[in-house]
């Protein structure tokens, strides 16, 4: 019995003495309970814009406000699928177009009167963007970068000065608003249809490929140099691609009859009268043979720097060589492209509209 009780004091002590060793094991070395550990949430984080510069943005963003090159930066976000977060509406400059309130109000319909945070010059109207507090600013300028900042505003600066700037571009933004994996995707069928492309082409002969003039053949000008790169890459020779590293291009009309190029691709629908009622352009191939189309605009202008410049290729090679790229093709890759980043289905009516005649 005696030694029954002692087993038993003997296991309540060594209870007694865990228990105690646990309790301090538990204490903070000041004798308090520790804080309960709690998960922490990122609220921002950090990238680095195409200036440089390390910019503090939000962990996720909510909304986005365009400045300057407002067509190209918009068709980037909009690309990635999230056209729905910007928050202002473009300048007059494009507001007067119709493609813009035909084609921009699809994609993001929230624009239609929405702010407008530049004035007239083109200045910002930095009131207003305070006031608006967007999670992100784009620009294409270093000045409108510096401006916005000074202000205390997120922004993130892009450049597209070579034709495949559009890649940094759309990886960087990618990264910004956690769209890396629709941004792989865009960069992966980039690829494809550029390679598509020179594999339809590979076959023609230099004497069989025709001639191109892009832009403004009223004003005589070809308003970017990217259009040398498409035209080249749809297997046309470009008329105006002299070797020049200068944005634009001015010719005269003696240089434009001397080429008499063999298709006008024209960046306004209403040059296409103009240049018709002109007698002196009579004899020009495009001209005498009817080989004039105006270029379609739909986020943006597809002959200028847009995402969408894929399809610009596939347009262009249609124009171009009917037998090689036919229409029934290019509708399905026009309809593809919008539905599957642009998460917008145009009707048949539309996608005829784009391809133009």
């Amino acid at each position: 019995m005696k030694s029954t009780k002692k087993i038993l004091a003997l296991v309540l002590l060594t209870f007694f003495v865990l228990a105690s060793l646990a309790g301090c094991g538990q204490q903070a070395p000041n004798g308090t309970n520790p804080p309960e550990k709690t998960a922490v949430t990122q609220t921002e984080r950090t990238v680095v814009d195409m200036a440089g510069r390390s910019v503090k943005i939000p962990a996720e963003i909510k909304s986005i406000a365009t400045f300057g090159s407002i067509g190209v930066l918009n068709a980037f976000v909009e690309t990635l699928g999230e056209g729905s977060k910007i928050v202002n509406e473009g300048t007059a400059s494009f507001t007067k177009s119709e493609r813009w309130n035909k084609y921009q109000y699809l994609f993001a319909p929230q624009l239609k009167n929405a702010p407008v945070l530049q004035d007239a010059n083109g200045e910002i109207v930095m009131e207003k963007v305070l006031q608006m507090k967007p999670d992100l600013c784009l620009v294409m300028t270093k000045e409108m970068a510096e401006q916005l900042a000074a202000q205390g505003q997120n922004v993130i600066y892009l450049s597209w000065a070579k034709q495949e700037d559009v890649k940094a571009c759309i990886t960087l933004l990618g990264e910004v608003l956690n769209k890396q994996d629709v941004a792989k995707d865009y960069l992966a069928y980039f690829d494809k249809i550029v390679a598509k492309a020179q594999d339809l082409t590979k076959n023609l002969k230099e004497a069989d490929k025709k001639k191109v003039v892009y832009g403004n053949p009223i004003t005589y000008s070809q308003p970017h140099i990217i259009a040398e790169w498409w035209i080249k890459t749809a297997g046309g020779i470009s008329v105006t691609d002299n070797g020049r590293t200068t944005e634009t291009l001015t010719y005269t009309l003696e240089d434009l009859l001397k080429w008499s190029p063999d298709v006008m691709l024209l960046s306004d629908v209403a040059l296409k009268k103009d240049v018709l009622a002109d007698k002196r352009y009579a004899d020009i191939s495009a001209v005498k043979n009817g080989q004039i189309y105006t270029v379609p605009g739909v986020s943006h202008i597809w002959g200028n720097r847009t995402t969408e410049q894929p399809l610009t290729i596939l347009w262009t090679m249609n124009k171009l060589y009917p037998n090689i790229m036919t229409t029934e093709e290019l509708g399905k890759e026009i309809s593809y492209f919008y539905s599957h980043f642009f998460k917008y289905n145009l009707s048949d009516e539309q996608i005829k509209e784009i391809i133009g005649s």
